[in-house]
Parts: C-alpha cells; sequence; structure tokens
C-alpha cells in the first residue's frame, strides 16, 4: 500500500513525465494484481475457518 500511495504523489507532479508515468502505471498495476490476488486468498482461508466453525445439523444440542 506504502508505494502505492508513493507511485500516486509521483504521478501528481507536474514534472513526472509521460514516460516515467507510464511506467508508475505499470508497477501500479502489477501491485494491485498482487494485493487483489492475495486478498482473493486470504477472503478463501477466512471463509473455510466460517465453514469449520458452523454448527452441523447433525450436531446435538
Amino acid at each position: 500500500m506504502t508505494r502505492l500511495e508513493a507511485i500516486l504523489e509521483q504521478m501528481q507532479q507536474p514534472e513526472t513525465t509521460l514516460a516515467d508515468s507510464v511506467k508508475l502505471y505499470a508497477e501500479a498495476a502489477s501491485l494491485m494484481d498482487y494485493c487483489n490476488g492475495t486478498l482473493e486468498k486470504t477472503t478463501l482461508q477466512l471463509d473455510e475457518i466460517d465453514a469449520q466453525r458452523a454448527p452441523r445439523p447433525d450436531a446435538a444440542h
């Protein structure tokens, strides 16, 4: 996240060239893909934990 914020700040600078902006954009896109993949993996792990904790219909009260 820190790097994405730094990229955004760099891209907003008037002295950042178009070529540099394109490179920064590519880096940001790669970082976002990584973050999205990590988020999806973590969501699946949490879903598995929740499924294990869910009461079973055949469980005695």
